[in-house]
């Protein structure tokens, strides 16, 4: 799918190590907690295919990221059940599903779908990633 002639369906995210730069299941301690200075840390002060479901729940509430997610699949398996579940929810063909990851092994399998991807490095995403990866940064 050429992203500048086509508006995506959905767009994906995977959690750990892209929307986050730490991996939940390895590198934190659960509960997590807003701090006063408004960051967020694990239950040992540290602020850094997800295991800990929780977890993850817990760090989208924190970061105030859940309001920004219509369909939400945490759970550790194939990427490609997970789309294959986002398909049947929604209806959207996989040509127009867009997915942002660190794994490229799932990259990979992902792909097989006819799904978009875009490689993210191990320090996660950002917003000019994403815009100049769908052609939406008029800056470059």
């Amino acid at each position: 799918m050429d992203i500048s002639s086509k508006t995506p369906k959905i767009i994906v995210f995977d959690l750990d190590r892209t929307l986050w730069p730490f991996q939940v299941d390895k590198d934190t301690t659960n509960p997590f907690r807003r701090t006063e200075k408004n960051t967020v840390e694990d239950a040992s002060g540290v602020a850094s295919r997800i295991e800990d479901i929780m977890g993850a729940y817990q760090l989208l509430e924190l970061f105030n990221l859940n309001s920004f997610f219509t369909y939400k699949e945490i759970y550790p398996t194939s990427k490609i059940l997970h789309f294959k579940e986002l398909h049947r929810k929604t209806g959207f063909p996989y040509e127009t599903m867009v997915f942002f990851d660190d794994d490229e092994r799932n990259i990979k399998a992902v792909q097989q779908l006819g799904v978009q991807t875009f490689q993210v490095s191990k320090d996660g995403i950002d917003k000019k990633f994403v815009l100049q990866s769908l052609n939406l940064d008029s800056s470059h």
